[in-house]
C-alpha cells in the first residue's frame, strides 16, 4: 500500500513538476504505449480495452493539435498538423474496425514522432 501511495505521488509529481518540454515527451511517450497497448486489445480480441487505449492515443494527438501553434511554426508546424491529422483519422479507422494492420501503419509513424520530439529536446538542452 506505501509503495502505491509513493508511486502515485512521484507520478503527481513528475507531472507537475515538468516543464512544458519534458510533459511533451511524456504525452507522446504515452502515444507510443497506448497505441501498443490497443493493438495488442485488438489482437487479444478485447474490444473494451482496445477502445480505451485507442481513445486515450487519439485523445493525446488531439491535445497535441491543440497546442502546435502553426502561425509561429510556419510551414513546418503546419505539416506537423497534418501528420496529426493523419494518425488521428486512421486510429479512428483502426478503433471502428478493429483491424490491427491500421495500428501496424500507425504505430511507427507515433514512434517516429517520438523519436523527432526527443531529438528536438535533446537539441535544444544541448544534449548530444
Amino acid at each position: 500500500m506505501y509503495a502505491t501511495n509513493a508511486y502515485n505521488a512521484y507520478k503527481t509529481n513528475s507531472v507537475n513538476y515538468a516543464s512544458k518540454d519534458q510533459l511533451l515527451l511524456m504525452l507522446v511517450e504515452g502515444a507510443v504505449k497506448f497505441a501498443k497497448i490497443g493493438r495488442q486489445a485488438i489482437l487479444d480480441k478485447d474490444v473494451k480495452r482496445a477502445h480505451e487505449n485507442i481513445v486515450k492515443t487519439q485523445n493525446i494527438f488531439y491535445e497535441l493539435m491543440a497546442t502546435l501553434d502553426v502561425n509561429k511554426g510556419g510551414e513546418w508546424a503546419k505539416g506537423l498538423m497534418s501528420v496529426y491529422e493523419f494518425i488521428t483519422r486512421r486510429l479512428m479507422d483502426a478503433n471502428i474496425k478493429k483491424d490491427v494492420e491500421i495500428m501496424n501503419e500507425v504505430i511507427p509513424l507515433i514512434e517516429d514522432i517520438k523519436d523527432t520530439w526527443e531529438q528536438a529536446y535533446k537539441v535544444a538542452k544541448g544534449m548530444k
